[in-house]
């Protein structure tokens, strides 16, 4: 498996709030990281603290914690561009009643 990382926590508030996955307490991570690789249609994730995930590197992942459906995940999680833009969500701080 090849893994990937997050550590952007609008992407990882999104990824849990589809995922619907109650087993994670992100109160515990100071900085988390969302590893995560795809295959046969299936999301196999881990969440990682930033400083573990610096120190050995995401090469040296070789599990995972949690797996998902890969239907119930934001498109990111499976696209190859990687081209996000954090004003994309901008829509969702305006107000239609003004």
């Amino acid at each position: 498996m090849i893994f990937k990382q997050e550590s952007d926590k609008k992407r990882i508030v999104e990824f849990l709030d589809l995922v619907e996955n109650d087993k994670v307490e992100m109160r515990k991570y100071r900085k988390p990281v969302l590893v995560w690789a795809v295959e046969n249609d299936t999301v196999y994730y881990s969440f990682w603290e930033q400083e573990l995930l610096d120190k050995f590197g995401l090469d040296n992942v070789d599990g995972y914690d949690y797996q998902e459906n890969l239907g119930f995940c934001p498109d990111w999680i499976s696209d190859e561009d990687d081209d996000w833009d954090d004003d994309e969500d901008d829509s969702d701080d305006i107000d239609p009643f003004r």
